[in-house]
């Protein structure tokens, strides 16, 4: 089934209400729902967030658009409270963080495989096995601090293995900026896997930084720094991959195209029959969005939006395990590093580049990441499987 963007019209934006009970609804299951609704929640929460900031940037450098953006940015905040507020108060930050990188990997992967772009393709795929390696020291970070096994939230979904390791991700800021894509040639999916995949690492660097400071553990402190770092890189290269010469409306109407994309891929995949109403609801209110905005973008730029919307939405992200085809990147691509726009086998990274430079200088004093996973290996249970020291000692004393 697909979307026409045209025909189909949505909510009026006049019509689109909310109320503060509306807004807060019953939250999802931390261990009953599917693991993919928490991924569809934590990325939409994100892709709203991400609408929300454009159009604060958006409203700062156009005063003639401000009451505009004003009005849809409303409804954007309560959207994002509600599909945020789905998530259930006994997901501890940690466990939302495994969350966040369950969103990264799958997302992500689901993303690489669709870019028609080739250069594009490889630069999902270059993040794609450095969040793979977030999941695996953050996993070692809750077997750390409480014995947890982060695979009771994955559902077995996503491997827990070390991807490219974070402690080498360090890279100066020249090499983190890639090529943009053509605003005139470039895919419509290749403008709104962009939007998403930025959206994404965007917010997860948000949360990292709010989260980073609440812990107490001093190494969990560091981890968190270390790796937020690296979402900021993230970021860096997702937002230098969207063509800078498109205009503001450009990008505002392409910002609520990939918010239409992204509540029809949930729709499409979503369990919870609850949850599934709310992103019809969403869907059926951004294309309102898309409608009023289409308006306001004909009045002052009188050209036609066909020149880089897409007619129809292409297939959605598919919400499932991509485990062989993250694999198989793992197996030939982890070695992979950056230098300018262009990825490099390791070999041919020189000792005096800026680079390794900096890296060595973050690490001078030793890596977070390296010391967390330190002689950890996941397994299943391990919260049950295995024997605390403290136990060992305890039946050590009373036999």
């Amino acid at each position: 089934m697909s979307l026409d963007l045209m025909k189909e019209k949505g909510v009026p934006l006049d019509r689109q209400k909310f109320n503060w009970r509306d807004i807060v609804q019953a939250p999802t299951s931390k261990l009953d729902d599917d693991a993919f609704t928490r991924v569809r929640i934590i990325l939409m929460n994100g892709i709203e967030s991400e609408a929300l900031r454009f159009q604060h940037a958006c409203a700062r450098m156009n005063k003639e658009l401000q009451l505009a953006l004003a009005q849809v940015r409303r409804v954007e905040q309560h959207q994002q409270t509600m599909v945020n507020w789905l998530l259930p108060a006994d997901l501890s930050p940690l466990e939302t963080t495994i969350g966040f990188e369950q969103v990264a990997i799958e997302v992500t992967a689901s993303v690489a495989q669709h870019e028609p772009d080739p250069y594009l393709a490889q630069v999902f795929r270059f993040g794609l096995l450095e969040d793979f390696d977030h999941m695996y020291r953050f996993s070692a970070l809750m077997d750390r601090v409480g014995g947890g096994d982060s695979n009771n939230l994955l559902q077995s979904y996503t491997d827990i293995l070390p991807g490219r390791p974070t402690s080498v991700e360090h890279r100066a800021p020249e090499d983190d900026l890639r090529k943009p894509y053509d605003r005139k040639q470039a895919h419509p999916i290749t403008k709104l896997n962009a939007a998403t995949i930025m959206a994404g690492e965007h917010q997860t660097h948000d949360y990292y930084m709010t989260i980073g400071p609440m812990f107490a553990d001093p190494l969990a402190r560091q981890l968190y720094a270390e790796i937020a770092s690296i979402e900021e890189q993230h970021v860096t290269q997702y937002e230098s991959i969207i063509d800078p010469e498109e205009t503001w409306l450009e990008k505002w109407l392409l910002h609520e195209a990939a918010e239409i994309y992204n509540y029809f891929s949930c729709l499409t995949y979503e369990s919870n029959p609850r949850v599934k109403a709310i992103w019809q609801r969403f869907c059926d209110y951004e294309l309102g969005h898309l409608h009023f905005v289409l308006d306001v973008f004909r009045k002052h730029e009188k050209r036609d939006p066909a020149e880089f919307l897409p007619g129809s939405l292409p297939e959605p992200i598919e919400y499932k395990s991509h485990r062989d085809f993250v694999r198989e990147t793992l197996a030939k691509e982890v070695d992979l590093r950056a230098r300018g726009s262009k990825f490099i086998p390791k070999e041919e990274e020189k000792d005096d580049s800026p680079s390794v430079v900096y890296r060595e200088q973050m690490n001078s004093n030793g890596s977070p990441s390296d010391v967390v996973a330190a002689g950890y290996k996941w397994k299943p249970g391990t919260e049950l499987a295995d024997e605390t020291p403290d136990i060992k000692r305890l039946q050590k004393k009373i036999a």
